[in-house]
């Protein structure tokens, strides 16, 4: 007897069965576009009823909602879980790289978020709070930045805009295929540093590192 991923998950719990959906419905979605994201369609997928869906997410609107609130949850777990080393700007530096490594570990995820893979999908209630911790984390370590005097002009909300464009962009480019994973890190990190040349002192050369 074929197990389903439903059933998989059942043993490990709701927040498993929770996950294993959305992962189902981001797959279809980012595979076969939106037309794909239909209770019953994801329901088959993972071999669940469709009443399971319906109590867990109260239909599609709330399934779209829960692929977004799900993305940045595991975006902002990535982030926290950057390493430190007590140094503010390279913190800063792990938590850009933390940025690309999620995009690069949950694409499908990341199209989501950021990609427009779900046309005309609006956040709200918990999806808008959602995004915005994941750009504070950045701000915080552009302001541990400039508390130590190492940057200064701008403010760290500016600053944390532009480094986030920057990667967003690279990241972006890189999941669509244009650039290789062998440079493509390099050219994210020289980016970052073009990014923060005008605000850095003293000067960096994290590019080369």
């Amino acid at each position: 007897m074929t197990i389903t991923a439903y059933q998989r998950a059942q043993q490990e719990g709701q927040d498993v069965v929770r996950a294993v959906i959305l992962d189902a419905a981001t797959r279809l979605l980012v595979t076969e576009g939106p037309a794909a994201l239909t209770v019953r369609r994801i329901a088959g997928e993972v071999g669940c009823s469709t009443k399971v869906i319906y109590t867990l997410f109260g239909g599609k609107d709330g399934l779209g909602e829960a692929l977004w609130v799900e993305g940045f949850g595991r975006f902002e777990r990535r982030l926290i879980a950057a390493p430190t080393q007590g140094d503010p700007l390279a913190d800063l530096r792990a938590g850009l790289d933390a940025y690309r490594d999620y995009a690069l570990a949950e694409p499908d995820y990341y199209r989501v978020m950021f990609m427009g893979a779900m046309p005309g999908f609006k956040p709200g209630g918990e999806a808008g709070p959602a995004a915005r911790r994941t750009l504070d984390i950045l701000v915080r370590a552009v302001q541990d930045c400039m508390d130590a005097g190492l940057l200064r002009g701008g403010t760290a909300e500016e600053i944390a805009g532009l480094l986030w464009m920057a990667v967003h962009g690279a990241v972006s480019l890189e999941i669509s295929g244009f650039f290789h994973e062998a440079d493509a890190a390099q050219r994210s990190r020289a980016l970052c540093s073009a990014v923060l040349a005008p605000y850095l002192l003293p000067p960096d050369d994290w590019s080369a590192s």
